[in-house]
């Protein structure tokens, strides 16, 4: 989000109420790959998204019919689903697809990207994360509107950072410095964009593919804290979820793509997005499937 309309400089000041809308793992190609339950799936190099792609389209048509307008649409990472270093072609032909469908949202509502695992790759190296802003932009950046602001980060450098020492030293210092300046300028409210939680529902949770490391989980979750974040928004886990330390809320939404049964019920979540209302004194949010989103909304 570049620009001085969403610069700290113009947009620090609460000026109104407003909402946005949040989704995850818009991931071309998972569904065929995962099949029912991950055990049915078929193999990459064969691969198709014509699921994905009609899920997609349907939450342009939701977008374009709302009123007002959301102040924004934002993708919590995992756009598609290959990787590029094991199937660039294949990864190729489904971004120019995710494009395709998303050139058609409203020039009013802007799409902001998070980058995801299947975006800059489990271990990402500088080749990954080039390819990634070649096509997407920024792998991390902030943005302010009507007095709040936003940081999207890149959670795979909390993942693993081992090819990327340098660069994840860069998002580190940026991520102080952004904490700081929100504070100077006098934000509402500080939001934090992610792909994978820091927590699932537990701030104590063991670690497991779905969250990041304990260590660090409580060191970052300190850091945020003190500096006055109270709502991080995640995909990643393909369920819905949520969970709270101290005082910030981890929210964790599933994907408009691929459902992944939860592990207790065996049940799936329904294809669907996060509407988000902000007013000076908090942040509420309701999730919502595809079927039946509200396009009025009430702020």
């Amino acid at each position: 989000m570049k620009g001085e309309e969403w610069s700290s400089e113009k947009e620090a000041a609460w000026s109104k109420n407003f909402f946005f809308i949040q989704a995850a793992d818009t991931q071309l190609g998972l569904m065929y790959n995962f099949g029912t339950d991950g055990t049915d799936g078929i193999s990459y190099p064969d691969s198709q998204w014509d699921s994905e792609v009609e899920l997609c389209k349907r939450s342009v048509e939701i977008l374009n019919k709302m009123q007002p307008r959301p102040a924004f649409f934002v993708v919590c990472g995992d756009l598609v689903d290959a990787f590029a270093d094991k199937h660039p072609e294949i990864r190729a032909r489904q971004e120019v697809d995710l494009k395709k469908v998303y050139s058609k949202l409203d020039p009013a509502i802007p799409m902001i990207c998070v980058c995801g695992n299947h975006d800059v790759g489990n271990s990402p190296t500088p080749d990954t994360i080039a390819r990634y802003k070649e096509s997407f932009g920024d792998d991390y950046f902030s943005f302010y509107k009507n007095g709040v602001a936003f940081l999207v980060l890149n959670s795979q450098f909390y993942a693993d950072s081992t090819n990327v020492i340098g660069e994840y030293k860069a998002h580190e210092t940026w991520l102080e410095h952004e904490l700081k300046k929100a504070q100077e300028v006098g934000a509402s409210h500080v939001v934090i964009f992610q792909h994978i939680p820091w927590f699932i529902k537990d701030w104590d949770e063991d670690k497991q593919y779905f969250n990041l490391e304990k260590g660090l989980r409580l060191a970052k979750l300190d850091q945020l804290h003190k500096a006055g974040v109270r709502k991080i928004f995640c995909g990643h886990y393909h369920r819905n979820a949520c969970g709270v330390y101290k005082d910030i809320e981890v929210v964790v939404t599933t994907a408009i793509g691929c459902q992944i049964p939860h592990p207790e019920t065996h049940l799936k979540d329904e294809h669907g997005m996060r509407v988000v209302k902000v007013t000076k004194k908090e942040i509420a949010h309701s999730f919502h499937p595809l079927h039946s989103f509200p396009t009025r909304i009430d702020i």
